[in-house]
């Protein structure tokens, strides 16, 4: 199970940091290379959901809730926009359907 989870924070990582990476050029006017660089980094993030035990629709649709969390944290962070109740309220329950989608035991 904590293998699970670092393969979907790192898959957030990669896909956040390369998100960023590529808003920073085409949103921000900063280098080219912060394109190429968020490219690199979201091809990365396509391989690493595949390293998940699970099916690619579960792994996929838990990955939702690791992604929502990570973002809240992402911009409170880097972009400095502090997260309400709400999105700490929101972000439990997507980390709740995590566990349950993934670690509840099946027969």
């Amino acid at each position: 199970m904590i293998q699970s989870l670092l393969f979907f924070v790192l898959a957030a990582l990669c896909e956040i940091g390369g998100g960023y990476l590529f808003w920073l050029w085409l949103r921000e006017g900063k280098s080219s290379w912060l394109a190429v660089m968020g490219v690199i980094i979201l091809a990365i993030y396509g391989v690493v959901p595949t390293l998940q035990p699970a099916n690619f629709g579960r792994a996929y649709a838990a990955y939702g809730g690791i992604f929502i969390v990570s973002s809240i944290l992402w911009g409170w962070f880097v972009d400095r926009v502090a997260p309400d109740r709400y999105d700490w309220l929101g972000g439990w329950l997507a980390l709740l359907g995590v566990l349950v989608m993934m670690y509840a035991p099946r027969s």
